[in-house]
C-alpha cells in the first residue's frame, strides 16, 4: 500500500515493525507467561491455564487454519461465550492474516445465517451451547466450508445434521505449534463486527491491526480503563459484542490476570466467581449490574477486592452508580462506544479540577 502522506527525506530507525494482533500475545506470553486465564466453561467446571498455555494453543489453531486451507483475507466465524477456547481463536484467526468474525448468537437465526453469508464465512466455530442453533441455520450458511464444535472429543454428538462437523480439540492435538505468526501490512483486516444498531440488515464493521493494536493501548491507559498487571479482570461484555469492548487484547497487553464467566452471567454465578478469583475490575451492560446488585443487596453480601467496573453499552442509572459507589465501594466508570469505533469511544474518568467536588 502506497502512503497517501508526504515522506520526510529522513527516516526514522526505530521500531520498525507493523503494529499486528499476534505481538500482543506474543508478548503477553513472554513477559506475563504465567499469569492465568480461568474459565467457566460451558460444561460446568473451572478451567485453569497460563497465558504461555494460550499463546501455544492459538499457534496450534493457526497452523489448523492453515491446514484448512484459510487464506489470507478469508473470514472465520464463531458463535461462542467468553472463555478460553475463544480466545485462543481471536489470536490465531487474526494472527495468521485470516479475519475473526464474531457472530452474535442472540439474532435472530434468519440474520445469523444472513451475516454468516454476507461475510461469505470460510469456517464457523461454536460453543456447546449453540449446537441447536447451528443444526437450525448450518444448511443456509452457503460459504461455511465446516463447523468446528468447540469441544472435547467425548461431547461430540453422536447424530447431527450438521455437515462436515469437526472436533476444536481434535484440531488443536492434531496440530503443531511450531508456527511462526505471518508479518504484514498493519492496515490488512483483522476483525469483523457486525451493528444490529441500523436501518434494514445487520452492518459489518472491519477493523485492521493496527487500529485494534492502538485501540489496546488507548482503551488501558489510566484515564480510560485502567487495567494494570496489578488487575484481575472479568469481562462480563460478551465477546460477540465488539470484541468485548477491546479487553480480550488490553488485558493481555497489561499482563493483569483473566477471568471468563463462560454463560453463566446470573448474579448468583457472578457474585462466587468475583469472590474465588479475586476479580478487581470487570466491564458490563447496566442489565448484568442489575442482577448482581441486587443478588448482593439482598444477601447482605460485600465485594472483598472488586473495586472498579466499566458500564457501557446504555446509559447507567444514577441510582445504580450510587449504589455501587456509596454502598458497595465499586468505582464506576461510565463509557459510551459504537461499533464503528473499535469501540470505545469516551470514558468518563474525573480530571484534577474534578476531584474537590460534591
Amino acid at each position: 500500500m502506497t502512503s497517501p502522506y508526504p515522506m520526510s527525506p529522513m527516516m526514522g530507525q526505530m521500531m520498525n515493525q507493523p503494529l499486528l494482533i499476534s505481538s500482543i500475545i506474543e508478548f503477553a506470553a513472554r513477559h506475563y507467561g504465567h499469569v492465568e486465564i480461568v474459565s467457566r466453561r460451558v460444561e460446568g467446571d473451572l478451567h485453569r491455564y497460563t497465558y504461555r498455555d494460550c499463546h501455544q494453543r492459538a499457534r496450534r489453531i493457526a497452523h489448523a487454519l492453515q491446514g484448512l486451507g484459510v487464506k489470507m483475507g478469508e473470514r472465520v466465524a464463531t458463535l461462542a461465550w467468553n472463555g478460553y477456547r475463544h480466545m485462543e481463536i481471536y489470536y490465531a484467526v487474526s494472527g495468521s492474516g485470516a479475519v475473526l468474525h464474531t457472530i452474535n448468537p442472540r439474532l435472530h437465526p434468519d440474520q445469523i445465517a444472513y451475516i454468516a453469508n454476507h461475510a461469505e464465512d470460510q469456517y464457523l466455530f461454536f460453543d456447546l451451547t449453540f449446537l441447536p442453533l447451528i443444526e437450525a441455520v448450518a444448511a443456509q450458511c452457503k460459504t461455511v466450508k465446516s463447523f468446528v464444535l468447540m469441544a472435547d472429543r467425548d461431547r461430540m454428538p453422536a447424530e447431527t445434521k450438521i455437515p462436515n462437523l469437526l472436533c476444536y480439540e481434535d484440531l488443536i492435538a492434531s496440530s503443531s505449534d511450531d508456527y511462526d505468526w505471518a508479518l504484514f501490512d498493519e492496515n490488512s483486516a483483522a476483525s469483523l463486527c457486525y451493528t444490529s444498531g441500523t436501518t434494514g440488515n445487520p452492518k459489518g464493521a472491519l477493523y485492521s491491526h493496527r487500529s485494534t493494536v492502538l485501540h489496546s493501548y488507548g482503551s488501558a491507559m489510566p484515564n480510560a480503563l485502567n487495567v494494570s498487571a496489578a488487575d484481575t479482570v472479568l469481562p462480563v461484555v460478551p465477546m460477540f459484542h465488539v470484541n468485548a469492548w477491546g479487553l480480550p487484547y488490553s488485558v493481555l497487553l497489561s499482563g493483569a490476570k483473566m477471568v471468563f464467566p463462560g454463560a453463566a452471567l446470573d448474579g448468583k454465578s457472578l457474585y462466587e466467581l468475583f469472590e474465588s478469583e479475586g476479580v478487581t475490575f470487570s466491564a458490563g451492560v447496566p442489565t448484568v449490574w442489575l442482577g448482581l446488585v441486587n443478588y448482593v443487596l439482598q444477601n447482605n453480601l460485600k465485594f472483598s477486592t472488586f473495586r472498579r467496573t466499566v458500564i457501557g453499552g446504555s446509559a447507567c442509572p444514577p441510582a445504580m452508580m450510587d449504589t455501587l459507589i456509596d454502598k458497595l465501594g465499586v468505582d464506576v466508570i461510565h463509557a459510551w462506544g459504537m461499533t464503528e469505533m473499535s469501540p470505545l469511544g469516551t470514558a468518563g474518568s474525573l480530571q484534577a479540577k474534578h476531584l474537590a467536588l460534591p
